[in-house]
């Protein structure tokens, strides 16, 4: 009997690109005994299920047949208009012909490779950067560079070097609660960027899933927002950690050209993203308050950022740093130089504890001594307890 060819092999792409190693810590983590900072996951507690399955059962019994039915590409018109009313109302004039209705903000990020990149296309990064983006643009078959910068965000000078050597495509940024650090860029730094977009052409992606997860201090606008950057930003948002992950909406704000590109790459991707979710999503925003959700979720959101700070001084080796986010879900941390992070994680874990090693956020070089804590999903004694098994485990 003949032996059998093999089959062709799998995309280059697909090869070169690895999964996700904060999905692949949950998995090892899922033991209910572990207290897990590693996720990046919302309280599921503070889920207003009540609302939401009140807008679902709207959409189902009031007009099942445009729920149950294809929709257009762009997103349903009353869920467009809510979403623009919304932006404009946070400083950013916008219409709902402005807006692309996307299956998460995920999705939004893998349309703009898909309209915007060709493979060897340089994509200008934080340092360090949201994981999920590495990996949109890794499968594009982009070149990763990482910007220099400091606790407020990059560098412009270092940007403006960087676009006139490397000429990339687009810079990719999260400036509000960044996602590892929790870092927000301040509006001089936002100006100064959005100047050397205008100065050198660059497209800039300012994802902001966070934003409205404030604790203190003065909402900062939006880099889109800037007279410079108008024409070039493409601003990305997301019901995902203010409403819940599992509807999957998000949705971006592009200028016409590439807004048109991206409903291109959506066709044929999936068409459009589910008809139900969308008029559910709506219909909340018209029956609900979802403003007032959001600052009861961030009450709780702060007093569990409070115990986060409040226990790393006894949790961390002695000259260890981390970040103090006004919002958002995370906060960095950067143990002394000597100690490896990923080296230290299967003694961490051992402890029931665990948090995301800070390496596979950099595209360049990585920083080993750092790492990512998420302070959302655990109530105030069991951060509290997560704590001290983090300082047993980091001392061996």
């Amino acid at each position: 009997m003949p032996v059998p060819a093999s089959v062709p092999s799998l995309a280059a792409r697909v090869r070169s690109i690895g999964g996700s190693p904060v999905r692949d810590i949950l998995a090892v983590t899922a033991r209910p005994e572990v207290i897990n900072f590693a996720g990046g996951l919302p309280a599921p507690e503070l889920f207003d299920r009540e609302g939401v399955a009140a807008a679902f059962r709207f959409a189902l019994e009031e007009v099942p047949a445009q729920a149950l039915q294809y929709a257009t590409t762009e997103g349903e018109p009353s869920l467009r208009e809510r979403l623009a009313a919304r932006t404009t109302a946070r400083g950013l004039p916008t219409t709902a012909d402005d807006l692309l209705v996307t299956t998460g903000s995920q999705q939004a990020l893998s349309l703009l490779a898909t309209a915007l990149l060709d493979p060897g296309d340089t994509v200008l990064v934080e340092a360090p950067c949201y994981l999920a983006a590495l990996q949109v643009f890794g499968l594009a078959g982009a070149r990763i560079v990482a910007v220099p910068g400091d606790a407020d965000g990059p560098d412009p000078e270092a940007l403006a070097d960087l676009v006139v050597r490397e000429r990339p495509k687009l810079l990719y940024t999260v400036p509000t609660f960044q996602n590892p650090t929790g870092r927000t860029v301040p509006a001089e730094r936002r100006a100064a960027v959005a100047a050397v977009a205008a100065r050198h052409g660059l497209w800039i992606v300012e994802d902001d899933p966070y934003g409205e997860l404030r604790y203190d201090g003065e909402r900062v606008p939006w880099i889109a927002a800037h007279p410079d950057a108008r024409d070039r930003t493409v601003l990305l948002g997301s019901f995902s950690k203010v409403m819940a992950p599992g509807i999957r909406l998000g949705w971006l704000r592009a200028p016409d050209e590439l807004r048109r590109a991206c409903v291109v790459a959506k066709q044929a991707a999936d068409l459009h993203t589910p008809t139900v979710n969308q008029l559910a999503a709506a219909r909340y925003l018209t029956a609900f308050d979802l403003d007032a959700h959001v600052a009861r979720v961030a009450a709780v959101y702060r007093e569990r950022r409070d115990a986060m700070l409040a226990g790393l001084a006894d949790a961390l080796p002695a000259g260890s740093v981390w970040t103090r986010p006004e919002g958002g879900m995370f906060l960095w941390v950067r143990l002394p130089e000597s100690y490896d992070t990923t080296a230290l994680l299967p003694q961490v874990v051992a402890q029931d504890v665990a948090y995301v090693p800070g390496a596979p956020f950099y595209a360049g070089e990585p920083d080993r001594s750092t790492l990512r804590l998420c302070f959302v999903t655990q109530t105030p004694e069991e951060i509290g307890e997560g704590l001290r098994r983090l300082g047993r485990g980091l001392t061996g």
